[in-house]
């Protein structure tokens, strides 16, 4: 039976003026992140999580906070996805939402896993799905928000002519746009040296969102552009390729002091 096209029409209206739902980093951004993660956990935090996590790698449960957006009843997660910190402040100098945020829900879980006492999170699988997520939601300067464009989705433009906004180009639009799969791009990206892991992991929660507020001053396209390519991917990806690795090697650092050894890091 031919579904009736009078239905269809206004189906098809609702569906392209609906406002697209953002998810930081994307998910191919979020297992690059879980994928670097894993490959830099001493042995004693890789057993552990493996036994927390069952079949799950970090990379595959990297997404899991987007994912329960469908689900109403984690709603009051909506706000620890991003921050606000406005040109010209510090996290120190601006004011914070009662219901909390990227900075507070990252410090809370570790603090919960360390105590096995969850309010963030149910329990401590949880928890670890969380900080895999939000430590890379932090790393993506547009989730580190101006205050005045909803984290660059109200700066609508085109990336190779088709229509966008700047949060989804360092979303998912960049990454997409190399045509690797997860594994490929952190085998890519994935190369340190001891004193940038020992420097990125001493770093606090706070420093990582205030690296993220300097790159974002540093993103948005000239006044007057309409759409952005070839240009744009030359000038930026290198610096949303370190994030992705800093988000890596960072959750690795807090996943080994919580799980590995005294003395153990990447």
């Amino acid at each position: 039976m031919k579904f009736p096209f009078h239905v269809i029409r206004p189906i098809l209206l609702i569906l392209a003026i609906a406002p697209m739902q953002v998810f930081g980093w994307g998910q191919t951004g979020h297992r690059v992140v879980g994928q670097i993660a894993e490959n830099h956990l001493n042995p004693e935090a890789a057993n552990a999580v493996k036994a927390l996590l069952g079949e799950e790698s970090l990379a595959m449960c990297a997404n899991w906070m987007d994912h329960i957006k469908s689900n109403d009843a984690y709603d009051h997660m909506n706000p620890w996805h991003y921050c606000t910190i406005p040109d010209g402040l510090s996290y120190h100098t601006c004011e914070h939402p009662d219901e909390g945020d990227v900075i507070q829900a990252i410090e809370h879980l570790i603090v919960e896993i360390e105590t096995k006492e969850f309010l963030y999170a149910e329990n401590e699988v949880m928890a670890v799905k969380m900080l895999a997520h939000l430590v890379g939601d932090l790393h993506q300067p547009l989730h580190v928000g101006n205050g005045t464009d909803k984290g660059g989705n109200d700066f609508k433009i085109k990336w190779f002519g088709d229509y966008s906004n700047l949060h989804r180009i360092w979303d998912s639009d960049l990454i997409n746009h190399q045509q690797l799969s997860y594994t490929e791009y952190a085998a890519w990206i994935d190369y340190t040296n001891p004193a940038d892991v020992v420097a990125w992991q001493g770093s606090t929660v706070i420093d990582w969102a205030h690296e993220s507020q300097t790159i974002r001053m540093t993103i948005y396209p000239e006044e007057g552009a309409s759409s952005l390519g070839y240009g744009y991917n030359y000038e930026h990806i290198e610096t949303l390729n370190q994030r992705l690795l800093q988000a890596g090697v960072r959750l690795a650092g807090i996943l080994n002091a919580l799980y590995g050894s005294s003395n153990g890091h990447s």
